[in-house]
């Protein structure tokens, strides 16, 4: 699959995906039809995702440093891989194991982030397209510019979800996905008509 030398197949890995989330979500449903009703409220916001009860811990910022740390050395591997990954591996890039490692790596930072604030939605697919329209595919500047410019738009999105229906509070999950989605939509659609 995706961890193997060859490509993976986009649509087994969009399948495999379809299937894990349909099998999460009636697990999340079971927790949700269980809990007691003093605690559907915060669960819910979890699941949207929600910055107002993060707590940001010693370990999701050394999570975060290292795995920064690890795809910054990878950076030149990365931009050859881009070229193409037997030229990547003629110039003896380990492409299985340089994959596996950033899986890994973006696992890890996915959890430590989604225990931290729930799932917040498009942040991680639309903000890494913007940044390598505006600044080119040398993952060099792509990866600093797209982690920082990941977290000021979730702090402009969580000021904006917590200040449009004032005194209510949006989840800042709802807000990145209604300005996410569309984006996306856009990217995709732009994507097949060439």
């Amino acid at each position: 699959g995706a961890l193997r030398d060859a490509p993976a197949d986009p649509n087994t890995l969009l399948l495999t995906g379809v299937i894990l989330a349909a099998a999460c979500m009636a697990l999340v449903t079971l927790m949700l039809s269980i809990a007691p009703e003093s605690r559907l409220r915060g669960m819910i916001f979890w699941m949207i995702g929600d910055l107002s009860g993060a707590q940001w811990r010693v370990l999701p910022w050394l999570v975060l440093a290292l795995a920064l740390l690890f795809a910054l050395r990878q950076a030149r591997a990365l931009n050859v891989m881009a070229l193409h990954a037997e030229a990547a591996t003629t110039l003896g890039i380990r492409v299985g194991a340089l994959r596996k490692g950033l899986f890994f790596t973006s696992a890890l930072l996915t959890a430590s982030a989604v225990t931290s604030a729930g799932s917040i939605g498009f942040v991680g697919l639309i903000v890494p397209h913007a940044m390598r329209f505006v600044l080119g595919p040398d993952h060099r500047l792509l990866i600093p510019a797209a982690a920082l410019a990941g977290g000021a738009f979730l702090v402009l999105a969580d000021t904006l979800a917590r200040t449009i229906v004032a005194p209510q509070q949006l989840p800042v999950g709802v807000l990145t996905a209604m300005i996410g989605a569309p984006v996306f939509l856009y990217q995709l659609h732009r994507l097949r008509s060439k």
